[in-house]
């Protein structure tokens, strides 16, 4: 293969070399450390070097010519659409491990292995948004998955996070036989794996209609992607996952992956799939019914502060599947605008959460931020207006992301898909509502120590100024979305 073959590839190859080499340095430190020391040593460089790795080759993935070009056989392509989705999707990986600042520490699970394994997962989510054919699209979710098992599981003392780390396992193999399942029966049916001999197989003017096992399959392959996005009724993992992994964890799976599947399934649907709207719009739209009402009414009655963003992860995909079910391209951009916005707000939300440290130990009861605002005024107003964001209170960014996916869905004649999308809003708004009571009206509890990690305080940061100020300038996210969404639907 020519080297120039293998430009398009670059971000994803300097993870892989960095995820060999430090790899390599981690375990030949840790070889050399005395017993019972070294491990969090050796967590501490590996850890911001993982971190540069993804922002050099989020820089590349912008950088690089956008023209249109496939690598590997033709099972990944590189794009606009591709270029925007991995500088988002890395960007929010190391957003992620600079949150993590001492939680690993503090929890006595410091070790270098965590950092590799987000990089690999991160490596996954980079192919995954440039998959172009259904093996392509299998090897990226396996890689982006089988990482995540692990890093769920990475408090091997606790009972709860192996029994997460399990749960994750099983349901995720499950969902990953039913992908492959469906990928199998639409090449059995079409006799190809590749995106583009798909598109023109079945695209305008085909002789004979779409066959009924081509459909049959693309339905499973839907409902593997929709585990990865944890859309209802492939939710059931999210909860017990979300609250049994390690906080630092479950700010990694609740933030990137979902950008990632999400912008897998973009590819998927707008790209070889593009002229069969009125088939899987229909399975599209029942997905994000069932998310937006399930996330908003299970969400009501939660008092662990990481089931509840669980229940608002499910709750935020349901809205962002509104965009892609209005099938056009206005709906596009408006689901990667809102999922551009959810990355930062749920980045925000956890640099909050992890902060709720008390005497050396994290707590994850809501209640536990009573009177918050007294004692820390800076995290309380940080965390009401990332909460007033969730909720849709304008003029935050929260608002204009559902805005402009019920408008898309507007357009595109699914007005009482829009009308529910905002009933859901009202009933999910009380729970974001109740935490910014606690924090402002109720009476004080014991005062959380201020985070020591500069990483969490600037994560934290940047995600509240980008919900104040997306207002006042929206422009680059709009130009983004509508780049890649020009690529997509080529």
């Amino acid at each position: 293969m020519p080297a120039l073959d293998l430009v398009p590839l670059l971000p994803e190859l300097v993870l892989a070399a960095a995820a060999l080499v430090l790899l390599l340095l981690g375990a030949a430190s840790e070889r050399r450390a005395r017993p019972g020391e070294g491990g969090g040593e050796v967590a501490t460089v590996v850890t911001p070097l993982v971190t540069a790795a993804l922002v050099v080759a989020a820089v590349l993935a912008l950088v690089l010519d956008k023209t249109p070009a496939t690598v590997l056989g033709g099972h990944f392509r590189f794009d606009a659409f591709a270029a925007v989705l991995k500088l988002l999707v890395l960007l929010g990986a190391a957003a992620s491990l600079l949150l993590v600042g001492s939680y690993q520490e503090d929890e006595r699970i410091d070790r270098f292995e965590f950092p590799l394994l987000a990089l690999l997962s991160a490596l996954g989510m980079s192919l995954m948004v440039g998959a172009d054919s259904l093996l392509g699209l299998y090897m990226a979710v396996e890689l982006q998955s089988l990482p995540l098992y692990v890093m769920a599981a990475f408090q091997r003392d606790r009972l709860r996070s192996t029994e997460a780390g399990l749960k994750y396992f099983v349901l995720g193999a499950l969902a990953s036989g039913m992908l492959l399942y469906g990928c199998s029966l639409v090449y059995g049916f079409s006799g190809t794996l590749a995106f583009p001999e798909l598109a023109r197989m079945f695209g305008p003017g085909a002789p004979g209609g779409v066959p009924t096992g081509v459909l049959v399959g693309l339905v499973f392959v839907i409902a593997g992607l929709a585990f990865k996005l944890a859309a209802v009724p492939f939710h059931m993992w999210t909860p017990d996952v979300y609250e049994g992994a390690p906080t630092s964890v479950t700010a990694f799976l609740a933030a990137a992956p979902k950008l990632a599947a999400l912008g897998l399934a973009l590819r998927l649907l707008f790209g070889p799939f593009a002229d069969w709207v009125p088939q899987w719009q229909q399975v599209i739209v029942l997905l994000a019914v069932a998310s937006m009402l399930l996330g908003a009414f299970a969400g009501t009655v939660q008092t662990n502060i990481k089931r509840l963003m669980a229940y608002s992860g499910i709750a935020n995909i349901g809205f962002a599947l509104v965009g892609v079910a209005a099938g056009t391209r206005e709906g596009v951009e408006a689901a990667l605008v809102y999922m551009l916005i959810y990355l930062v707000m749920v980045l925000g939300t956890f640099g909050c959460i992890l902060a709720m440290r008390r005497e050396g130990v994290y707590v994850e009861d809501i209640a536990e931020l009573a009177g918050l605002s007294e004692r820390r005024p800076l995290m309380a107003a940080a965390l009401a207006v990332l909460m007033f964001s969730l909720a849709g209170i304008p003029p935050l960014a929260g608002f204009f992301g559902k805005y402009f996916v019920f408008m898309a869905a507007v357009r595109a004649d699914l007005v009482w898909l829009a009308v529910v999308g905002l009933l859901a809003s009202v009933v999910a708004a009380y729970y974001y509502l109740r935490i910014v009571k606690l924090v402002y009206f109720d009476p004080a509890a014991e005062p959380f120590e201020p985070p020591a990690a500069p990483g969490l305080r600037i994560v934290t940061a940047l995600s509240v100024l980008f919900v104040l100020g997306f207002v006042v300038v929206p422009g680059p996210v709009f130009a983004a979305a509508k780049l890649a969404a020009a690529a997509l639907l080529r």
